[in-house]
């Protein structure tokens, strides 16, 4: 079988890697262009990029796919199927019809539940039980396509990060299932109950609000861990938690309530675990207060209603 590639981040870096381990022809490998990153802001090419080409594979970084001179480019490959991956542009009905069996998606939710550009951080910062992978058709709605397949795996206090990492593996092995016989696995309408769409992350959204309450700051955590990283600001500089847990003790929110970090969140508390200053590394909280006390009494930067978040 002939494929296209289509992906962009390290979540699809690991589907991309099992197609060339079966044996897959890839014809061409799409990704989203370099962008500058770092002090120098020099251009870098995305996770999948690099790792196609550290695979001898052709790649290519169209800004958009809506021009005719692409869409003549992608249709002349002549492949049996594109499989896609968080590739992040919009792919026009020319492009999805262009492949033989069209194309498939490796979307990181349990659709119908969070369509769009985040599902993983939203399932966590929801409370959501349990998330997957679900092996979709592709059409021209947002993760609207009938379902070929899914896997589930409960959240339980993972990170966003570590889901990541686990649902690329899993999606890359029922992708494989799926590609090994296509007519094994009927496309399924999905239900319109249940609808949810995953918004892209804000930056705004990292910034804890403590009177949200504890559970829902303990989710957010984990939700931007390892980015954009849930932050609280103190004297105007930005700590991130990185992990931390509800402890059953009431207090004003924001308000440090011990001399280990306890933070008053309403009707609960919040215990950092791991913390990081701007600038340096992660560091367990006893690490921390050695050398930078914050005693309790000690107010945390409030957000004021109509302030933008740092």
């Amino acid at each position: 079988m002939k494929i296209i590639y289509m992906g962009t981040p390290d979540f699809a870096v690991p589907a991309l890697e099992s197609l060339v381990e079966a044996g897959y022809e890839i014809l061409a490998v799409y990704s989203q262009p370099p962008r500058p990153a770092g002090r120098g802001k020099k251009l870098h090419p995305t996770p999948v990029h690099a790792r196609a080409e550290a695979l001898g594979l052709t790649v290519r970084t169209p800004l958009t796919l809506k021009g005719a001179e692409e869409q003549a480019a992608f249709a002349a490959l002549e492949a049996d199927i594109a499989v896609v991956a968080a590739y992040g542009l919009i792919l026009p009905s020319t492009v999805l019809e262009a492949p033989r069996h069209g194309c498939i998606n490796i979307h990181a939710s349990l659709l119908p539940r969070w369509r769009g550009a985040a599902p993983i951080q939203r399932a966590v910062l929801a409370g959501d039980a349990e998330t997957g992978v679900t092996i979709m058709r592709m059409e021209a709605g947002l993760d609207t396509g009938p379902m070929l397949a899914e896997v589930r795996t409960p959240v339980d206090g993972k990170t966003a990060g570590g889901l990541t990492d686990e649902l690329a593996q899993s999606g890359a092995a029922l992708m494989l299932k799926v590609l090994d016989d296509l007519s094994a696995f009927p496309p399924v309408l999905q239900p319109e109950a249940g609808v949810t769409y995953a918004a892209k992350i804000a930056k705004s959204e990292a910034r804890i609000d403590f009177a949200a309450g504890a559970a829902q700051v303990e989710r957010q955590i984990r939700a931007f861990n390892p980015a954009p990283g849930a932050f609280f600001l103190l004297g105007g500089e930005r700590f991130r938690i990185l992990s931390a847990m509800v402890e059953d003790q009431a207090g004003e929110p924001g308000m440090v309530l011990d001399d280990r970090l306890l933070i008053g969140c309403g009707a609960d508390a919040l215990r950092p675990l791991s913390v990081q200053r701007a600038g340096k590394g992660a560091m367990n909280v006893d690490d921390l207060l050695r050398g930078f006390t914050i005693a309790a009494g000690t107010r945390l930067d409030p957000i004021e209603p109509d302030a933008p978040a740092a």
